[in-house]
């Protein structure tokens, strides 16, 4: 069989949720946007609600749509696109709570659906969703009066913990929020580890749920393992893959294996990275092709019948690192042709 096997550790990502939420003294939720980080938001949200999470945060209605047939009633799942055009039947539909980010929203959702339970998103300096503060300042009234579930506002360099930006938006957001009568957010993964100031009343782990940076503490979470189709000896002087892009200086045994680019390992990873077998690291050789990678597997005492490109030898940011990217495009970019499986459930 070619498939490569993703395993999603669900008691990993457990311990990591309850890692995170033992740092702090509120309420944690946990987000699950983009299939859950490309893991697979059902049995991971499934996993978390029996842990006793209560607030889920998606990126679309649709994503919370399908979440809803997941998790039954009873969750709260936010939407941080908030209430746009068309939405109004799903929103209601699913029970969902938009994020609301400008006066427009704000307006759209008193009007299609009154009495409907909605979240405030603030712009305390990011620049990218919510509401500014002189659009705050003239909304406020309004807004509150319609009780809120949330209002939560987005930290842009909480992965950098003296970034002098992290002080700006608590000062910002604390100047829009302060004396109002609902549960306020402003951390994810990056802002539970800035402290309790950051923490509020809601928190909302993302990333380091999946094993990621900044949670140096993170358990893995993925593993890939990829079966290997086909192992050559390779003359010094002769070259692996296309563009002759690696040249054997020695006698060399290269394995190929089953899996690329069109399965989100990334091209731009190819001159840096390596895959294990067991402990032993086993160098990438030449370019990462759609289907197919070479490595070199000189070294090993036996042919593998497959090799780790994720687990607990190597985790998606050593990975990301590679690629000169991020944890996050490295999990959100796994590709469908996986066989995923799940374990510790």
């Amino acid at each position: 069989m070619a498939q490569s096997v993703l395993t999603i550790d669900l008691a990993a990502l457990r311990q990591n949720w309850r890692s995170l939420s033992a740092r702090t003294a509120t309420e944690t939720g946990a987000v699950v946007k983009a299939d859950a980080y490309g893991l697979g938001a059902g049995p991971v949200a499934r996993m978390l609600a029996s842990e006793g999470v209560r607030r889920f945060f998606v990126a679309l209605a649709e994503e919370g749509a399908s979440l809803r047939k997941v998790l039954g009633q009873g969750p709260e799942i936010n939407v941080f696109s908030g209430h746009m055009a068309g939405d109004a039947a799903l929103l209601k539909a699913a029970q969902l709570t938009p994020m609301i980010n400008s006066i427009d929203q704000m307006l759209r959702h008193v009007e299609s659906l009154p009495g409907h339970s909605f979240g405030i998103q603030l712009d305390s300096g990011m620049n990218r969703l919510g509401i500014e503060p002189s659009e705050w300042a003239a909304l406020r009234e309004l807004a509150l009066s319609q009780k809120p579930t949330l209002v939560m506002s987005h930290l842009a360099c909480a992965d950098e913990p003296d970034h002098p930006m992290n002080a700006h938006q608590l000062r910002e957001f604390r100047k829009m929020t302060d004396g109002i009568d609902a549960p306020r957010s402003l951390s994810a993964t990056g802002g539970i580890l800035l402290g309790p100031d950051y923490h509020f009343d809601v928190t909302r782990p993302g990333i380091g749920l999946y094993g990621g940076a900044p949670f140096g503490d993170a358990l893995p979470v993925a593993h890939l393992s990829i079966p290997v189709i086909q192992i050559r000896d390779v003359a010094a002087g002769e070259s692996v893959g296309y563009g002759n892009a690696w040249v054997a200086r020695r006698p060399a045994r290269v394995a190929t294996i089953a899996a690329g680019y069109a399965d989100g390992i990334l091209r731009a990873m190819g001159p840096k990275a390596h895959v294990h077998s067991g402990t032993s690291r086993c160098k990438i050789l030449g370019r990462i092709s759609m289907d197919l990678i070479a490595v070199d597997v000189t070294a090993l005492p036996a042919a593998p019948e497959s090799l780790d490109l994720l687990g607990a030898q190597q985790g998606v940011d050593t990975l990301a690192d590679a690629a000169g990217t991020i944890g996050y495009e490295i999990l959100t970019g796994l590709g469908a042709r996986y066989e995923r499986r799940y374990t510790g459930a």
